[in-house]
């Protein structure tokens, strides 16, 4: 179900980061970043609420975090890959 929903409405830009002591741009690129790699992961048959909620997770863990600026873009994408697994898991079962 994918198909029916678009990468795009998921996106954020700066002013939708809050505030970062300059670092916005940094954060809304790297999350983008993030997103668009959960999104090559979810199945294409995936339900558009558990993709709904799988990549709007990503956001409310990530929040205020740290790690947005500090981590390595591959610990970052190795969490992703955890926590979409950790989620799809709960989410069907």
């Amino acid at each position: 179900m994918k198909d029916l929903l678009n990468v795009q409405d998921y996106l954020f830009s700066t002013a939708d980061v809050g505030d970062w002591e300059g670092e916005e741009e940094h954060v809304a690129e790297t999350l983008n970043e993030l997103i668009h790699f959960a999104w090559q992961q979810l199945p294409d048959d995936l339900e558009c609420e558990i993709i709904d909620n799988v990549i709007n997770g990503i956001w409310e863990h990530l929040r205020g975090d740290l790690a947005l600026l500090e981590a390595e873009f591959e610990e970052l994408t190795d969490w992703v890959t955890h926590y979409i697994q950790s989620s799809l898991d709960e989410q069907i079962s």
